[in-house]
């Protein structure tokens, strides 16, 4: 299950959460978003233990801008409310697990 991610959930969803979160920071314009959405959702189906969280920068332009996304997509792992690894970029599944 794939959570959809606002600047008024990110807080429990994200920080406060338990274990791995993957967050995915996307727009609908962007090509190489649509072609990793693919990769982000199996990993959600695969890994159950990681959270897998969306996050619309057109619609949350506020949460991209505190967390430095320039370019799109951008997967951030977070740990324990701590961003442990980052990556920019369309990246093949195997990747983006590695990153986890």
């Amino acid at each position: 299950m794939i959570t959809n991610v606002t600047k008024e959930n990110f807080d429990k969803e994200v920080m406060q959460a338990e274990g791995t979160v993957l967050i995915d920071f996307w727009a609908a314009w962007c090509g190489p978003c649509r072609m990793i959405a693919p990769a982000v959702e199996k990993i959600a189906e695969e890994h159950p233990e990681v959270k897998v969280c969306k996050i619309n920068i057109d619609d949350e332009q506020e949460l991209a801008i505190k967390y430095g996304v320039m370019s799109i997509p951008t997967l951030m792992v977070v740990k324990n409310g701590e961003i442990v690894n980052t990556a920019v970029g369309l990246r093949p599944k195997e990747e983006i697990e590695a990153l986890l």
